[in-house]
């Protein structure tokens, strides 16, 4: 069954299934089964009923879907809703579009709550496992599949899901660098860079997977040799990003690069349709790339397979608390003799 608080039930009814039941209780008295998909409308709440509303819905929906209509748009960052645990959201360009939540939608949303609440799952046994030593370097608990249940990137079926390393990589200036290149030459750039990455992480199978024109994200299978090799490509475009932004990208100004490491589940698609993705890992690397990582680092978090980061390399690893609910570290800053970034 599809319940929905709102008090705008003549102006969603075209939008969802004839038997939807338009609810008229307060939320917090709102009992569903684990069958059931609740939505609430925030039109017109403020930001702080919106958080309440999100966190009565985690308490009241904690064993079944979740989501949030949004007609205005207001929530500036719906992926932070699945982060929270919801399974959809109808936003104001789903809304004014001829879009409908029909039976494929329903089973895609009842498919992301399965998939979440195996990522909860999987999470609290990691934490079990790692017991007392959760302050050391990694102990996740997480173990990798069989090399043999990766198939290749010929033969990866479209939409089935299966763990994966995720690599964030971005290319940052001391300055803006869209200001001090321009638009068009930036672009120019940035096509350059994704060249280079291809280069560098190809002995580590790595798959150059979303491109947002500014950042983007590279596949690597489940395995720890492929791990090895992108952690130690990572250190060497570190090291060297004097020689590979002057030689290799063409520009001489400051700047460096930006990445981060994560692992999860994500239903593959291939490069070029993946606009359609949702996944709490690639929401998470995303996160952890843009707001949390820095320039001349490479930042890996707490839910790496405990034998992703090879004995040899661990000491260039420093803790660095905490972000969004798992620990994370970053590599030693490296100093060049002559400052440049």
């Amino acid at each position: 069954m599809v319940y929905v608080f709102t008090g705008k039930t003549a102006s969603l009814k075209a939008f969802l299934p004839k038997n939807t039941v338009f609810e008229t209780s307060p939320l917090s008295k709102h009992s569903p089964s684990a069958a059931d998909i609740t939505y609430v409308d925030i039109t017109g709440l403020t930001a702080a009923d919106q958080k309440k509303a999100v966190a009565q819905l985690k308490k009241n929906c904690k064993d079944s879907a979740w989501g949030i209509i949004d007609p205005k748009g207001s929530i500036k960052d719906p992926a932070a809703l699945f982060f929270e645990g919801a399974s959809d959201y109808l936003g104001a360009s789903f809304l004014k579009g001829s879009n409908t939540v029909d039976t494929k939608r329903l089973k895609e949303v009842q498919q992301w709550r399965k998939t979440y609440a195996s990522a909860v799952a999987l999470e609290s046994a990691s934490k079990a496992a790692a017991g007392s030593e959760t302050g050391g370097f990694l102990k996740s608990g997480i173990k990798l599949p069989s090399a043999s249940s990766f198939p290749g990137w010929k033969k990866m079926q479209t939409g089935k899901s299966m763990p994966f390393y995720l690599l964030y990589c971005s290319l940052q200036g001391k300055t803006s660098l869209d200001t001090r290149l321009g638009e068009k030459v930036l672009a120019q750039v940035h096509k350059r860079f994704l060249a280079l990455l291809s280069a560098k992480f190809k002995a580590a199978d790595g798959l150059l997977w979303m491109d947002t024109g500014k950042d983007c994200l590279i596949l690597l299978p489940a395995r720890a040799k492929s791990a090895e090799l992108a952690i130690k490509a990572c250190l060497g475009m570190i090291v060297a990003a004097p020689l590979h932004i002057l030689e290799f990208l063409g520009i001489n100004i400051p700047a460096n690069f930006i990445f981060a490491l994560h692992y999860g589940s994500v239903s593959y698609k291939p490069p070029g349709k993946t606009g359609t993705v949702v996944s709490d890992a690639v929401n998470s690397i995303f996160h952890l790339g843009a707001k949390k990582s820095e320039p001349g680092r490479l930042t890996i978090s707490g839910e790496l397979p405990d034998v992703s980061i090879p004995k040899a390399l661990q000491d260039l690893f420093t803790s660095n608390g905490e972000y969004e609910g798992r620990k994370i570290w970053h590599t030693k800053k490296f100093n060049y003799s002559k400052a440049w970034f």
